[in-house]
């Protein structure tokens, strides 16, 4: 816990936190939801389509936008940390962060699962028909995806509340 005080004490986790201007919280926040604006809504599209939505659409093309989705990723990984660091001994210690962040792996980790075996076989690029096993890796990549970003919502209403010891709003 200590280490967590001195980063959330640093100087630029305070001015991050405590700052007034809009290029700290509020430009951080921002490009946090853009980067999840681009990895979540990319891999939706993608997602959506492999469940058979918009059936005309080949897709083989969609490989195309997964260096959006890591753009987005690395976007939101960097601004995650930020703001991580400017409240940390309160979202380390949040069961709902735990959550959050294992629906962030298992959805990054069905991208990458999703790439090789739809857009890496040659029988679903060529024919434009997805295997069972790539329905289920989207409709799991969606609910990741979903799941990920309610508990990021929640982490602001329920568990530690920020500048509190020992409060804790719940249910």
């Amino acid at each position: 816990m200590d280490f967590l005080r001195w980063i959330e004490q640093s100087g630029f986790s305070t001015w991050v936190r405590e700052s007034g201007s809009v290029w700290a919280y509020p430009t951080i926040l921002f490009f946090h939801t853009l980067g999840l604006g681009f990895v979540a809504g990319t891999s939706m599209a993608v997602d959506l389509r492999l469940l058979g939505f918009a059936k005309r659409m080949p897709i083989a093309p969609l490989e195309r936008v997964y260096p959006v989705m890591w753009f987005g990723f690395w976007v939101n990984a960097a601004s995650g940390f930020i703001l991580l660091a400017a409240d940390a001994t309160t979202k380390i210690i949040s069961p709902i962060f735990y959550v959050k962040m294992s629906f962030i792996t298992l959805a990054v980790v069905l991208l990458q699962l999703m790439r090789n075996g739809v857009f890496h076989n040659q029988s679903s690029v060529q024919t434009n028909l997805v295997s069972m096993k790539g329905k289920l890796m989207a409709a799991a990549s969606l609910a990741c995806w979903a799941g990920a970003i309610t508990a990021g919502r929640l982490q602001a209403y329920l568990g530690p509340v920020s500048g509190a010891p020992g409060l804790t709003n719940h249910f």
